[in-house]
């Protein structure tokens, strides 16, 4: 080999380094394994998670950070959602609100699955990678994720530990429910262990007796008690995950949040939209969190976008122009998109996190996707291309569109898109 060629390849070699180095990768190791984890506590208002001693959740904001978000939709629009504990889970693993994916109340009638879970997303992209859930309801996994039907491509999780409030034997049940808090130890228990043995790349756990202790006590000592028996858990749980970090070669993001809050005047029920009752909390170890998640009002829905992100998941444009939520990881262009038609113009505003950069708007006149799932796209018309930094936009509708009873309009930005529908 000549001394030029040498110098060639030894300057490759050095550049090379460097940029593993400013990676975080040295020569002879590969990059982490990314995975990700959901724990939902049910019920719990974001005064009270703020005002409890909770120092395991505390931790987790601390490596990454706590949030307060919302639930429910557009308050008297058409996304308006009731702050349900099934209709809020579909709501964050599909990262779309009730009008789309069609879940009204906890028995889960008629779910829409043509809108993807994130489990189905990544299952469908990377079939090799696991999936796991550990949680009181069996409906969890059989009905909202739609395990084994024909409408979710026969979705099937590789771990599950649940259904065991249909186990009357080990945990009978009684008036107060305590029974439910003895299937959350059950959970955290299983959890944990599975966490650290079989480590799914994606997985959920649902720990339910704080909303029961909601129902049954409101604000009191007994949900406050509650609260920090489930603290706890995810106290368990969470060292599972440092466990795998420390001796496995993994990344792993584990979001925290309640599904919904509770009434003000005593705390014991739920299901409405008042602000407390929307208002939910989100803690998170990611450390890469952005201007949506700290300087904006993120939503549950803001999840499905979020954990894809982690895990390198690339949702086909189709479907993310779907979505209703915006990723708080990572790079993010526009949030809180706003729609309507007045005389013959289309209206639109939306919040810039990026002065540069441009949001093409595009329309249809078509719902094809919510009839018949994504292998039926909407074709979609180019109104033009925005500065970002302006936050609005005026555009006189097309004439082929005029006249119509529903539209739906797509804010396609470089790091995102949102969409919001228009309807006479």
């Amino acid at each position: 080999m000549g001394i030029h060629q040498m110098k060639k390849t030894g300057f490759i070699l050095s550049m090379l380094m460097a940029m593993l180095w400013q990676t975080g990768i040295t020569v002879g190791q590969t990059a982490k394994v990314k995975k990700a984890l959901l724990v939902i506590v049910d019920g719990i208002p974001a005064d009270v998670i703020e005002r409890e001693d909770t120092p395991n959740i505390d931790a987790i904001a601390k490596s990454g950070g706590y949030t307060r978000a919302y639930m429910g939709g557009e308050r008297a629009g058409y996304s308006q959602t009731p702050t349900i504990s099934a209709v809020c889970y579909t709501s964050m693993i599909t990262g779309t609100w009730g009008n789309k994916h069609n879940v009204w109340g906890n028995d889960v009638s008629d779910p829409n699955y043509h809108y993807w879970t994130i489990f189905r997303h990544v299952k469908e992209q990377q079939p090799e990678r696991k999936l796991g859930i550990y949680s009181t309801w069996l409906d969890n996994r059989t009905k909202i994720l739609g395990e084994g039907k024909e409408a979710t491509n026969n979705l099937r999780l590789d771990y599950h530990y649940d259904g065991y409030e249909l186990d009357t034997v080990r945990f009978p049940h009684d008036k107060m429910t305590t029974y439910i808090s003895k299937i959350d130890e059950e959970v955290t228990r299983a959890a944990s262990k599975s966490l650290r043995q079989e480590a799914p790349d994606l997985s959920w756990v649902y720990l339910q007796y704080t909303d029961n202790a909601g129902h049954i006590f409101g604000d009191a000592e007994g949900m406050y008690d509650a609260v920090r028996k489930a603290d706890r858990q995810v106290g368990d749980i969470y060292n599972a995950i440092k466990y795998r970090e420390q001796y496995f070669n993994e990344d792993w993001m584990l979001v925290v949040l309640t599904d919904h809050g509770r009434d003000v005047a005593t705390g014991l029920s739920h299901g409405g939209q008042s602000a407390r009752e929307r208002t939910i909390w989100i803690a998170t170890n990611h450390k890469a969190l952005n201007s949506h998640f700290y300087a904006h009002q993120p939503a549950i829905v803001d999840i499905l976008p979020s954990v894809a992100r982690h895990l390198g998941i690339e949702i086909p444009k189709h479907q993310a122009w779907e979505l209703d939520g915006v990723p708080f990881v990572g790079a993010v262009s526009i949030a809180d998109a706003k729609a309507k038609l007045v005389d013959e113009t289309i209206e639109v505003e939306w919040t810039a996190f990026s002065k540069t950069g441009q949001v093409e708007l595009l329309i249809t006149d078509t719902n094809k996707f919510k009839l018949a799932g994504p292998n039926q796209q909407d074709e979609y018309m180019s109104l033009g291309k925005f500065d970002v930094g302006k936050g609005a936009a005026s555009v006189v509708l097309p004439k082929a569109l005029r006249g119509k009873k529903m539209y739906k309009v797509v804010f396609a930005a470089e790091h995102n898109a949102l969409n919001r529908w228009i309807s006479k």
